[in-house]
């Protein structure tokens, strides 16, 4: 099948409801073109190409989106020819497909699709640098404390084995600012160092990371750099060719709105002889390092397809407009919380230190039972934070939230720090 033919199947539907057994819902009005400078009636009709009711506000995204109609649709189309045919011959065409969302990918980041590995997601991803990397006694790896596991715990239990060091880089609260980081990083860094892992938005408060200086900071040392990209990719307008990092990874379930089980590895081509891929096995990619990296065996290619979709819906968008939308929702988040008495915000107010994470302490309520509540009572969707470091809720809007949902959890916070739950 020619790329004309596998386009003109990824179009089958046209305007019937999507249809799976036992579940239809009628496919939303078109997307309109994307204002110059998109109003509340655009980012509804945003809202609209998600399956979501609408009297359920999520503001979870850094842990779990939605995926858009066009998402759900692409996928359930795919997977459906497939299993009505499943042999070699008419499975032929998803080859195409994959080939195809690693070109949207690399268009995505703004680097060549011999880069870029698809992944299962960032843990997936994080830990195949972090084995594939030749480290030994000796050796120094710099982290920050806040790193998620995947790219703090598994470094850590790899130097058990390999006998290399572990380095965190303190990350004090609040944000101390972006040359607070550079120079801690520069403080830290001996003749020994050999890698900075680093996230680059943290999930725990938000703090946005300076990836560019620490990756050119790095670059000039012979240093390696992975940045996790669980809480940029998708959210922010990534450019690594500008960043240039020796490794990137991102998850397609989180900002990026797409499939489950789906993510990113990016390999920049001057990296790609000092790693190892550390999975053998069939159905690798056709180019680039896919080819030695991507071998994971057989994959589900109809969502590797759905995942090139999720991107085309956010480049459709604008991926600026996504990130300034879901940076304007944060700052109401906060202007609104501010004003509530006994609430402490973890995260920066400041916009260049934060985008779309935020962490507060509602006074002295019981955080999981407000938790229950917003979303028992009020449809509300968050995250909890427990133990001593920041706890608290966590609100993670993004670009299919309102300001509508702005004002409904703001009210109901309000409420509950009232009158308790």
């Amino acid at each position: 099948m020619n790329r004309r033919e596998f386009a003109r199947l990824l179009a089958i539907g046209g305007a019937a409801p999507f249809v799976t057994p036992g579940l239809t819902w009628a496919r939303a009005a078109k997307l309109p073109p994307t204002p110059a400078s998109p109003d509340e009636k655009f980012w509804m009709s945003v809202r609209e190409q998600f399956v979501m009711p609408r009297e359920l506000t999520m503001l979870n995204a850094a842990n779990l989106c939605p995926s858009s109609g066009p998402v759900l649709e692409t996928m359930y189309r795919m997977t459906k020819d497939m299993d009505q045919d499943p042999s070699s011959d008419n499975r032929a065409k998803l080859g195409d497909g994959r080939e195809n969302t690693r070109k949207l990918l690399a268009e995505f980041l703004r680097v060549t699709p011999e880069e870029i590995v698809i992944t299962r997601n960032t843990s997936e991803s994080n830990n195949l640098v972090s084995t594939g990397v030749e480290l030994k006694a000796g050796d120094e790896v710099l982290l920050t404390a806040d790193n998620h596991p995947s790219n703090h715990t598994a470094w850590q239990e790899k130097a058990k084995r390999f006998g290399f060091t572990v380095k965190d880089v303190p990350v004090p609260n609040p944000h101390p600012g972006f040359d607070h980081y550079v120079d801690a990083f520069k403080t830290m860094i001996t003749p020994h160092t050999k890698v900075i892992a680093f996230t680059h938005q943290t999930s725990t408060v938000g703090d946005v990371f300076p990836a560019k200086e620490i990756c050119r900071l790095a670059r000039e040392r012979g240093i390696l750099t992975l940045v996790d990209g669980a809480q940029s990719f998708g959210l922010m307008d990534v450019d690594l060719s500008d960043m240039q990092p020796d490794f990137y990874s991102g998850s397609a379930h989180k900002w990026a709105c797409g499939p489950k089980e789906n993510g990113v590895l990016y390999i920049n081509k001057s990296a790609q002889t000092r790693i190892w891929a550390s999975i053998f096995s069939a159905y690798p990619g056709r180019i680039g390092i896919s080819r030695t990296f991507e071998g994971f065996g057989q994959r589900d290619e109809p969502a590797m397809i759905a995942f090139g979709e999720a991107l085309t819906f956010q480049t459709k968008i604008g991926r600026a407009h996504i990130e300034k939308r879901s940076r304007e929702l944060t700052q109401a988040l906060i202007a609104g919380l501010k004003k509530i008495d006994g609430v402490r915000i973890w995260t920066s107010p400041d916009p260049a230190r934060s985008v779309a994470v935020l962490s507060f302490l509602p006074g002295n309520l019981d955080i999981r039972k407000l938790s229950a509540a917003l979303y028992q009572k009020d449809r509300i969707g968050c995250a909890t934070r427990g133990g001593q470091d920041r706890p608290g809720l966590r609100f993670s809007p993004h670009f299919y939230n309102t300001h509508a949902d702005v004002e409904k959890t703001v009210a109901a916070v309000k409420k509950y720090m009232a009158s308790g739950v």
